[in-house]
């Protein structure tokens, strides 16, 4: 996998959609599960996709998920949740970096593009808004990584969208 910033990947894939028509995959990374989103195919809109349980043993399992997701969706992507603190260092930034080169060391993905984006109040928002639905904590919380990873997924294109906007 290949880090890019910001901008510089919605670039690159707005180079290789003249081509192929790449997607993006919105990532929330928790300790126990990853929260999945997708991008449309014009890169606009972002959609909750689904939950992945994550362990240290099943990097091999959610790598062979991401494989089959960039297949038959078209991903040429990855836009990943990163807890940007100035102030300090978080666990929760370990969770990603260590999720990240994890995939990496799979050595599956060489050619997938990914960026960082800030992801600072996604679920905290997302929970603010379920909790009056008074969902099962299980349901809940699989609904809350979804759509914490769209959070995370809008937010980097409606700014990469704004930006390539006013270039032109």
């Amino acid at each position: 996998m290949r880090y890019l910033k910001p901008l510089k990947l919605y670039r690159e894939l707005l180079k290789s959609n003249e081509m192929k028509g790449g997607r993006l995959l919105g990532l929330d990374v928790g300790d126990k599960y990853v929260g999945l989103s997708v991008s449309d195919p014009y890169n606009k809109i972002a959609s909750p996709l689904s939950v992945l349980v994550r362990s240290k043993t099943n990097i091999d399992l959610i790598s062979s998920d991401f494989q089959k997701l960039i297949y038959g969706l078209s991903l040429s992507g990855l836009v990943v949740g990163y807890p940007f603190d100035r102030h300090q260092s978080s666990p929760n930034a370990m969770h990603v970096k260590l999720f990240i080169d994890d995939l990496n060391k799979t050595g599956k993905f060489d050619d997938l593009m990914y960026t960082f984006w800030d992801e600072c109040f996604t679920s905290k928002s997302v929970e603010f808004l379920l909790k009056p639905l008074a969902m099962h904590p299980v349901q809940q919380k699989t609904v809350s990584d979804k759509f914490a990873a769209v959070g995370i997924l809008q937010g980097f294109l409606d700014f990469a969208n704004r930006s390539e906007d006013q270039n032109q």
